[in-house]
């Protein structure tokens, strides 16, 4: 029992990322905004259509229009016009606290129960005069403490994203347990080559066959998302989905390379370099190569960004990293029942053959 809290452990952890990942509701946010381009010294009424609001006409909800931390400026009156649209007024002031004709500001919703939401640069403003000193003192400081707090943790609002983004908890650490499992045969494959102890190669072969399933689960479950995000399964100007459908046939070689040699003691040694120099490839692959080229859909290559204090906030943190520990854990596991599988086959076959 106590040697196997591990396994328990990451089968705990797998069932509580399922369950909180499907069960917490999602952070209202803002989806759309008409007018989003402004002048200086007018009034307007913005309709601003929301997600998972469900306001009612007793709804208490403030607008903001932010400019920075520093300054910002609240709406004269906000009219619930549906459960998920309202209309806020604001008044723009005739000069900004900004040297620049036009920026790109914030708008914040905050409401009783539901909390406060944003949505980053949503508006354009543009002054005729720029007057830095004079707009310092016609705008007012924002008081952030008039912001509402949700009755419950949930998770945030991303544009585009919406509901998908409960397949961060299955797609990333899918990837993230392949690679782990991928450096375990790698660690498995030096020591064969140490020791010469055949059961050392089966262990790599059976960490790599997991890890080659975890690959195509997460090609899979990324294709889902894609087709959610991008509105394709597949596109082939995505250099991460390239690298990985070459990291996953650069390991269908590998069990190829098995089948084709009989010799036991030749299979493992050519396979264990062969593992060697496949998980360097795939580091190369998966991990440098898309830093290398081009822009990228996927967050943190090619300019874009990946997830931050921005996107992955405490609430998605509580349930992405004990996804990632649980996947691993339950892959290794894996790769030990396929372990034993082969040493009781194995035996089998020499006692009645």
């Amino acid at each position: 029992m106590k040697r196997n809290w591990w396994k328990y452990l990451g089968a705990a952890l797998v069932l509580y990322a399922i369950i909180v990942g499907i069960s917490r509701p999602l952070n209202p946010g803002i989806l759309q905004i008409d007018p989003i381009a402004l002048e200086a010294g007018q009034t307007y009424d913005l309709n601003i259509a929301t997600y998972n609001t469900n306001f009612t006409n007793g709804s208490d909800v403030d607008a903001f229009i932010k400019i920075n931390d520093t300054f910002g400026i609240q709406s004269q009156s906000v009219v619930i016009l549906e459960h998920n649209e309202l209309k806020a007024s604001f008044v723009i002031p005739e000069k900004l606290p900004s040297i620049l004709q036009r920026e790109r500001y914030s708008i914040i919703l905050s409401a009783d129960g539901l909390g406060t939401f944003i949505r980053p640069s949503a508006l354009s403003i543009v002054q005729k005069e720029i007057d830095l000193n004079g707009a310092i003192a016609a705008w007012p400081s924002n008081d952030f403490g008039k912001f509402k707090r949700a009755d419950r943790a949930q998770f945030p609002f991303r544009a585009i994203l919406y509901e998908s983004l409960r397949n961060l908890f299955y797609h990333v650490p899918m990837w993230f347990g392949m690679t782990f499992l991928l450096l375990g045969s790698l660690v498995s494959s030096v020591l064969y080559l140490k020791d010469n102890n055949i059961e050392r190669d089966m262990m790599a072969s059976s960490m790599i066959k997991v890890a080659v399933l975890y690959g195509i689960l997460g090609c899979a479950t990324g294709a889902i998302w894609a087709r959610g995000t991008w509105g394709t399964w597949w596109t082939f100007q995505e250099i991460k989905l390239n690298v990985s459908a070459a990291t996953l046939l650069l390991y269908f070689a590998y069990f190829l390379l098995r089948a084709a040699i009989d010799d036991e003691i030749l299979k493992a040694k050519i396979s264990s370099v062969y593992s060697i120099i496949g998980f360097v490839a795939a580091v190369f692959l998966l991990f440098v190569l898309p830093r290398m080229v081009g822009d990228s859909l996927h967050p943190g290559n090619g300019g874009n960004p990946g997830f931050g204090g921005e996107d992955l906030d405490s609430t998605l943190r509580t349930v992405f990293y004990p996804a990632v520990i649980g996947w691993t854990l339950l892959g290794f596991w894996l790769a030990q029942l396929s372990y034993r599988s082969e040493i009781l086959q194995d035996y089998f076959l020499e006692k009645f053959d």
